[in-house]
């Protein structure tokens, strides 16, 4: 067990260095809320993190019957017994005073509560009342990263055979929809190629646009600790900020927004020009190889770097690291799923692992990893843009196949058109097609792009809003109903995190009030709109998390995310298990890939592709002449410029992403006092070098404009690369006077006022990384410090930038220390 450290100022604690090819050395983190000693826990309930894609493991734990702390869990193989600091203080939310505790239905233009009944048969009366009118097209269905496996596929089977409606999508098509597609497009089927495993063996790590640091603490830990011990690894960073991964790398890329193709294929070019090409598996495993080595071959480091803004030298310097590397790992997140060409650009990455050879041994492996907690289970269990068990909407024989584990027709499955994505959903509300919209556990209010549109949607008359949440959001201001939800300890499920661990998540207390367990919601909705199969019987026959787990592994059978050799007895007291579990693999698999790219296959991919500039999707015809042996696809891509550039008006680019402290709209972490305290309003990023050549300085009140709309924050002047500007997408407008959102031309809070409505036409990811801005003065921000972090990527330049007890974590830290100075009350035992 790790001494009292304080993990808001020292986010990652101390170091448990160890070398390559051993095992990460196990470290418990606990944190007890103030006043609870060890000894008065009386019991310890097993669960997982749902405040990030990493699945940490741990227990809850629970004195009086309610929830008091949390520990890491030691012997499981994600995080051996460590925890981030959403981990170790987010749970504190759940005990917050303003849970919504009874359903709340519209009336006279005023939320007010109301009983279950109630709600629910407004609820079905609309939905009855719309499929008789106007057809199950129009009714929606947008959902979350949050939920759990068996609350996804109850809402799979809900609205795809019950409802019959193609319009079913999750916020998780904001985070990880890229990441998807791009494993669709290399390898014909989703699914993690590598393993958190890896890190332990890899002696050379690419992330690329992914802030490992703040987005999945505890792997960074990992990093940090194989980089204390003997034959640490080499880091290769592509971010255009100063995150933590780039202040340790051994080469760090800054290029400009929206040019990460062109970066890729030059380091592409460099591995092909060197001949750093492991030609027998190119030949054995790969089609495509010489149409991308066409594609690349004048993508040299030159012309990349005057597109980039990167000098040519450090690409080659990169490029030789990546070629040379006897086990490479390559982890991609949101700096290429959320900007321009991203599928593009996250296939470029497949492509350098294929041609290397770089996949299925310990530590060449691949993480197109997630942003959301349990983002997995709604690719996996069709609750975003896919069929369930990774089946093809395009294969009549895949439909077939879950017609028949649903025991309905195949025509009553929606497969006419690939399944809505979010963003043409919101379109459908807009222009009337969509009249009932059910948001469960999500905020679109805040985490959509292009807010004042959003707002305009969601509150239009003719829309029947939903929203199934723990708090009144700003989603849920807006709704027609609200349904009160239960959330993480206070319902059982399972959760997979992103590379395919499988955990049991327990309940460990009640929920406040009435509210309700998701899945409970769903299968009473369910219940109430008497949805049957082809026989008459009912359509969805569970009733509780583990005979829904049952249902789902049956669906999940001979599919490759197969779970049919897991059950809750073998996941309970347990560390996780990745799939495919089945009887020929009982233990779980540690790495797709060693022997082959079989779910590539025409007859059982989950896709044939599609056109990676335009978006259109292959037909059978042309995948079978393509692939017809089933085997890894390197798909070429040429640069293309972002659709928004800066110009005289709006000389900057502007770019979104996370802070450490928080998650998503900080529904919860925002109620957790050291989280919040830690980063506690919105700030703006600026270069030192473009900060001096405009006269500002740290602290300066600010508005940041695009064509969209304006932010305030505050100005924290750091390492940034100059010509962009970084504001974190968390702060919405809960916990400010104006609630819902800002008021007719008064600038917001939420970073997403300013972000454009475009997307990706391959992932259909919105584009939260590409809108041009203007930056302007306020008011001087008088020797004040941003509201900013200070421990990571938003660290200020200069040492004495700002003082160390200022600003953030610093301030928390130093009041903690004179509060707890034995370290109970944030810190970690």
């Amino acid at each position: 067990m790790e001494d009292s450290v304080d993990r808001i100022a020292r986010p990652w604690g101390g170091r448990t260095p160890y070398g390559r090819h051993a095992s990460w050395p196990a470290r418990v983190d606990t944190f007890l809320a103030q006043g609870v000693e060890p000894e008065s826990v009386q019991r310890w309930v097993q669960s997982a993190s749902i405040l990030h894609s990493d699945g940490d493991a741990m227990d809850i734990a629970v004195a009086d019957g309610r929830m008091v702390g949390v520990r890491g869990r030691a012997a499981d193989r994600v995080n051996r017994g460590r925890l981030g600091p959403k981990d170790l203080f987010g749970w504190q939310a759940n005990a917050s005073p303003d849970r919504l505790t009874r359903p709340l239905v519209r009336r006279n233009g005023r939320l007010t509560e109301t009983d279950w009944d109630t709600a629910l048969d407004l609820v079905t009366a609309r939905s009855r009342e719309l499929l008789t009118e106007r057809g199950p097209g129009s009714i929606g269905f947008y959902t979350t990263g949050q939920l759990f496996l068996e609350e996804y596929y109850t809402l799979a089977v809900l609205a795809r055979a019950g409802i019959g409606t193609n319009h079913l999508d999750g916020n998780t098509r904001l985070c990880t929809a890229t990441a998807a597609e791009a494993l669709k497009e290399s390898f014909g089927c989703d699914g993690q190629p590598g393993s958190y495993d890896d890190f332990d063996h890899a002696d050379v790590i690419s992330l690329f646009g992914h802030n490992i640091a703040e987005t999945q603490p505890v792997q960074w830990m990992r990093i940090l600790d194989r980089l204390a011990g003997g034959a640490p690894p080499r880091l290769v960073c592509v971010d255009p900020r100063p995150t933590q991964v780039a202040r340790h790398a051994a080469v760090h890329l800054a290029p400009r927004g929206g040019t990460n193709v062109a970066l890729l294929n030059a380091l592409l070019h460099e591995t092909i020009r060197h001949d750093r090409v492991d030609h027998d598996f190119v030949a054995a495993h790969t089609v495509g190889f010489e149409e991308l080595s066409d594609r690349v071959a004048d993508c040299t480091p030159r012309w990349a770097g005057g597109i980039c803004d990167v000098p040519a030298a450090r690409i080659e310097e990169a490029a030789e690291i990546l070629g040379t590397a006897d086990a490479l790992l390559s982890t991609v997140l949101q700096g290429v799923y959320q900007s321009h060409q991203a599928t593009a650009a996250a296939v470029q990455v497949n492509n350098l692992h294929l041609i290397r050879g770089m996949l299925g041994r310990p530590g060449a492996g691949l993480l197109q990893m997630n942003g959301q907690p349990t983002a997995q289970n709604t690719r996996e269990c069709g609750a975003d843009g896919d069929l369930p068990g990774f089946r093809n909407w395009q294969n009549d024989a895949h439909v077939a196949d879950l017609a028949e584990v649903w025991n309905v027709e195949p025509s009553t499955i929606p497969h006419y058109a690939p399944p809505t994505h979010a963003m043409q959903m919101f379109r459908y509300a807009e222009q009337g097609s969509i009249r009932m919209l059910w948001i469960s556990g999500t905020n679109p209010a805040v985490s959509l792009p292009e807010l004042a549109r959003v707002r305009s949607v969601l509150s239009q008359d003719r829309l029947f809003t939903v929203v199934q949440d723990l708090f009144l959001t700003e989603t849920a201001q807006l709704a027609d109903v609200v349904l009160p939800a239960a959330t993480w300890g206070e319902k059982t499920g399972t959760l997979t995190n992103a590379d395919r661990t499988v955990h049991l998540s327990e309940k460990a207390v009640e929920p406040p009030g009435e509210a309700r367990p998701d899945l409970d919601i769903f299968l009473d909705y369910a219940r109430r709109m008497d949805f049957r199969d082809k026989n008459g019987g009912p359509l969805i026959t569970w009733r509780d998390p583990e005979s829904a787990f049952e249902a789902w592994k049956r669906c999940s059978a001979g599919r490759p995310c197969d779970y049919t050799g897991l059950s809750y007895a073998r996941l309970r007291g347990a560390g996780g298990i990745q799939w495919p579990c089945d009887e020929r693999t009982p233990q779980g698999t540690a790495r797709l890939y060693t022997g082959g790219f079989d779910w590539a296959h025409p007859d059982v991919c989950e896709s044939y592709g599609k056109d990676l500039q335009t978006g259109a999707p292959n037909d059978a015809v042309e995948y079978r002449s393509l692939n017809p042996d089933g085997k890894a696809v390197l798909k070429a891509a040429a640069y293309l410029p972002p659709h928004e550039e800066p110009d005289e008006d709006r000389p900057f680019q502007l770019t979104t992403g996370r802070t450490i402290y928080h998650f998503h709209t900080r529904t919860k972490t925002g109620r957790a006092r050291q989280l919040d305290d830690a980063a506690p309003d919105v700030w703006v990023e600026i270069s030192t070098a473009d900060a001096d050549r405009l006269g500002l300085g740290e602290g300066d009140l600010v508005d940041v404009t695009t064509r969209r709309g304006a932010l305030r924050g505050r100005l924290r002047v750091t390492g940034i690369r100059p010509g962009l500007l970084f504001v974190p997408f968390h702060y919405g407008y809960w916990d400010t006077e104006q609630r819902s959102g800002p008021g007719p031309d008064v600038p917001g809070r939420a970073a997403n006022e300013t972000t454009v409505t475009d997307w990706d036409p391959v992932s259909k990811q919105p584009l939260f990384k590409t809108a041009a801005a203007a930056l302007t003065l306020v008011e001087r921000g008088r020797g004040g410090p941003a509201p900013a972090p200070t421990t990571a990527a938003s660290a200020p330049a200069g040492a004495t930038a700002v003082p160390a007890t200022s600003g953030g974590p610093a301030a928390v830290a130093a009041q903690t220390r004179a509060e707890f100075p034995h370290g109970r009350e944030g810190g970690v035992r």
